[in-house]
């Protein structure tokens, strides 16, 4: 059997992603307190299920401190346990609510926005590490969907290497667990003919083959995930984020983070582009 679970912060996406489960024909619960998830499993596993999706978060706050230890059973018992953690940034998820006009799940506390997003947090810390985190703050729906479908089908027997470009104006990820800064390097921006293309053009693909240190920074950057990576897999991790970052999120980091998915293949590789996937502005409800 196959539990994806999801969690994380309220206005983050959580109900975009378990419809997409739904629609993938996952048998999906939303908001099952931590407590009755062994139950339940045994029970979906009686009638036949083989792919639950189930949402768990501070909306069943009492039971959220046993989730660790029952997703370390379910895995023992030979269930398929997947963590994907949702999360945005506080001033993200207050227009958010602004927008659609509904309440925080934590707001009968009379508590401000700022305030339930920041208890939230606190009450999800022990949780965020888990499994995957996706940080949803310049992410479009759309793209949202691609994401959790295209974990959802990866092989859980591996590590899942994620590579994942963005502009530094628009802020670090949440879910990177490296950083490289590349905005040292040549900037097509300059150019008027390249500025309005992305580092997924031939023109750009050109531009930096010419350019030593780009090639230097992308040899870098592969050697030092080279030397470290067998270390995250004998720690059993199943996933590892590498955010490549330049100004605007278009040229550079966009090529170095196509190149390195490239010379990574061996690997279970994602290739995300946070600013080129965040440009559609539909719904996270």
């Amino acid at each position: 059997m196959q539990l994806i679970l999801i969690s994380g912060l309220s206005g983050s996406g959580k109900s975009v992603a378990l419809r997409v489960l739904e629609d993938a024909g996952y048998y999906c619960v939303d908001n099952l307190p931590a407590t009755m998830l062994a139950d339940a499993i045994a029970l979906y596993s009686e009638f036949g299920y083989q792919h639950i999706a189930i949402s768990v978060d501070t909306r069943s706050a009492p039971t959220l401190a046993a989730l660790p230890q029952v997703v370390n059973q379910l895995k023992a018992g030979g269930t398929d346990v997947r963590l994907l953690y949702l999360e945005a940034t506080s001033e993200v998820l207050v227009k958010r609510f602004s927008e659609t006009r509904r309440r925080h799940p934590l707001s009968g506390n009379r508590l401000t926005v700022e305030e339930c997003i920041q208890l939230e947090r606190e009450m999800l810390e022990h949780i965020v590490d888990l499994g995957h985190r996706i940080d949803t703050s310049n992410l479009s729906a759309n793209a949202l969907r691609s994401y959790v479908k295209v974990l959802a089908e990866a092989d859980s027997s591996r590590l899942t290497l994620v590579f994942e470009s963005f502009g530094f104006k628009h802020g670090i990820p949440l879910d990177a667990d490296f950083v490289f800064d590349v905005r040292c390097l040549p900037n097509p921006y300059y150019d008027e003919k390249l500025r309005p293309l992305t580092g997924r053009d031939q023109a750009i693909c050109d531009f930096f083959a010419g350019e030593a240190e780009v090639a230097q920074m992308q040899q870098d950057i592969a050697s030092f995930l080279q030397r470290w990576l067998p270390r995250f897999k004998q720690d059993n991790r199943s996933y590892v984020t590498v955010a490549i970052g330049c100004t605007g999120g278009q040229h550079r980091s966009v090529y170095l983070t196509e190149q390195l998915a490239a010379a990574f293949a061996d690997e279970q590789v994602l290739l995300r582009h946070r600013q080129l996937d965040g440009r559609s502005s539909d719904s996270h409800k």
